[in-house]
């Protein structure tokens, strides 16, 4: 097992988490028809103390998901939306002259990042000068301006949606960026029955509102509550090798991803795979990890840090990865 401090010292906190993690999902469903494994890895995301990605054609109410996620938790709510004309400064605020008694000196006035969750909306309809503004904000979580730096407020979360990279009029994230989002959750079109229900709310009197259920701190304890969950070294292990084998210049590299991958996953994959895997145990009710942890959540961290060749799509290397890769008994 790993070396994480016991899960009974923080007992009350665990009891709070078990208990309220149906009441999450109802509270988010209100709003949300569908998109249940969409919802449980934004969810996941969260506890874990990642930013998220989340992909998908425009229509699929992600920003609408991510507000109502937001409602959630008792913390301070900022959209950007992002344009081809916005500006790095747009995002991060910006230095302004200011009259005073002592005379005039620069004011550094925030911009709409220091905030709890940043809805970055449609970030891949600006240019990656733009983009790149929120590298430091999302790694750091803080912002240099003016040779000056500034915290931002914890917990601090990018939730940000973007376009399918064929559409017309996207500019694709930076690999450094890519990977500095916990997941990338893809949105899908929804079946008939659910799509008819969301018809049916959104053209009646109003949707219902969403109670918030937790403030900025107790978000917080429950990220740490969700460090101490226990996993093998067996499954650790597991999930390095699913990052090890997708680099096509590793020794233990499957014949298939030597030939179609161009980069492969670094540690941030395992990492995020390992503490993903704990927050996920957690929303499932579990105070230990599973193999199934690591499956579930194998897309949504692989799928936006593998880079492939001509040859190949993200997802047909994942699948034979989880495939091929040995199970701990």
């Amino acid at each position: 097992m790993d070396n994480s401090p016991n899960l009974s010292s923080n007992s009350e906190k665990l009891d709070q988490i078990l208990a309220s993690r149906g009441q999450l999902l109802d509270q988010i469903h209100r709003v949300i028809v569908g998109q249940h494994d969409v919802v449980e890895q934004i969810m996941t995301s969260l506890f874990a103390g990642g930013h998220c990605l989340i992909t998908g054609a425009p229509g699929l109410a992600k920003t609408l998901l991510v507000k109502s996620i937001g409602d959630l938790f008792d913390l301070e709510f900022q959209r950007i939306q992002f344009t081809p004309d916005l500006m790095p400064a747009d995002i991060t605020g910006t230095e302004v002259l200011e009259e005073g008694p002592e005379g005039r000196r620069l004011k550094f006035v925030p911009g709409p990042v220091f905030a709890n969750i940043v809805l970055a909306d449609e970030i891949n309809r600006t240019p990656p000068k733009t983009q790149a503004a929120l590298l430091e904000a999302m790694q750091e979580k803080q912002v240099s301006a003016g040779g000056a730096t500034h915290a931002l407020p914890l917990p601090f979360f990018v939730l940000a949606t973007q376009n399918p990279v064929e559409m017309e009029g996207t500019y694709p994230l930076p690999e450094a960026q890519l990977d500095r989002f916990f997941f990338n959750v893809v949105m899908d079109y929804l079946p008939e029955d659910e799509e008819v229900e969301v018809i049916r709310q959104t053209t009646g009197p109003g949707l219902p509102q969403i109670q918030p259920m937790f403030t900025g701190d107790q978000l917080m304890e429950i990220q740490q509550v969700v460090r101490q969950v226990p996993v093998s070294e067996d499954l650790i292990r597991y999930a390095v090798k699913l990052a090890s084998g997708s680099r096509p210049t590793s020794e233990v590299a499957p014949d298939f991803v030597q030939e179609m991958v161009g980069w492969g996953a670094g540690t941030r994959a395992p990492q995020c795979l390992i503490l993903g895997a704990k927050a996920r145990a957690l929303l499932q009710g579990r105070v230990h990890v599973t193999r199934d942890d690591i499956h579930a959540l194998a897309r949504p961290v692989l799928r936006h840090r593998i880079l492939l060749n001509y040859r190949a799509e993200a997802e047909s290397i994942i699948d034979r990865l989880l495939a091929e890769v040995t199970v701990p008994a």
